[in-house]
């Protein structure tokens, strides 16, 4: 296995294809700026025994924000007919290899499972490495996700309204720092420009190099530049609740263990019209 105990270099999962209790997910998704479409690629090519998870299908129904995280038995049923247990080795990646795979690899830790893998430089890392993909979909058989939910994972905008009162966590935000400092339009309609009062920016492609997570010492090194203790009680923000995660991910790696994911991020702190928001750097 590789150093990082969250991530899998693709040769290590090589050798362990077909093995029973792997469970391989792409968790693919893009943004419509991208002009890709996960689930046509995964059709064209994955990795053999991959299922697709969709993004924008295994939600809170009752949401109108995107992505919102789902309840537990929402997201158990959903993975349990991809054929995935809570007690399997799950390998997560994505088409872009540090983009949309963190989300789900934190979605399925918040849920209790205890073996979650990130592919190290994902799909193209594979592909490069002259591995073998498939077009076809797996036959899978339903499993038992038996879910426990970690409620101090996620921040909702109530908690997020008193962080920010009370200043009692640091916020990192990983947008780019035109959108951070409201000096890009905000992609999503009637979603105000800026950040919240308190946060720091960290864009997310600093964390990463190749579609690979940086090392431990970059990464500190990087939150360290941008103004962040990365042993702090943190919460991370992005567009939307997907690129968050990375930072989670990268919070982990560092040996920060009080790191949260603000589910509705941007586009729910900024919709609302009575949050206070600040512009510049």
């Amino acid at each position: 296995m590789t150093q990082n105990p969250f991530l899998i270099s693709t040769s290590d999962l090589a050798e362990v294809l077909g093995r029973p209790g792997l469970s391989i997910v792409d968790a693919s998704w893009y943004l419509p700026a991208q002009n890709r479409f996960a689930r046509a690629e995964y059709d064209a090519g994955h990795i053999p025994g991959a299922v697709f998870f969709d993004q924008d299908a295994v939600v809170d129904p009752a949401s109108s924000l995107p992505h919102t995280l789902p309840s537990p038995d929402i997201f158990a049923k959903a993975v349990g007919e991809m054929g995935i247990s809570n007690t399997d080795t799950i390998v997560v990646y994505d088409g872009m290899g540090l983009f949309s795979g963190p989300r789900i690899w934190w979605m399925f830790r918040t849920f209790g499972a205890k073996d979650v893998r990130l592919l190290d430089g994902g799909m193209p890392a594979w592909i490069a490495s002259g591995h073998p993909v498939e077009s076809a979909a797996p036959a899978v058989s339903p499993k038992a996700f038996e879910p426990t939910f970690d409620r101090s994972a996620v921040a909702d905008l109530a908690e997020m309204r008193r962080i920010v009162s009370e200043k009692s966590r640091q916020i990192v935000d990983v947008r780019p720092a035109e959108r951070f400092a409201g000096q890009a339009a905000e992609p999503r309609p009637g979603v105000r420009a800026g950040h919240m009062p308190g946060a720091a920016n960290l864009p997310f492609p600093l964390l990463g190099e190749d579609g690979k997570l940086k090392s431990p010492e970059a990464l500190s090194r990087a939150m360290q530049e941008a103004g962040i203790d990365p042993q702090a009680p943190s919460v991370t923000s992005c567009g939307s609740g997907v690129t968050a995660a990375i930072l989670n991910l990268a919070f982990e790696t560092v040996g920060n263990r009080d790191a949260k994911l603000f589910d509705g991020s941007w586009t729910e702190w900024g919709s609302a019209s009575d949050t206070p928001v600040e512009t510049g750097a």
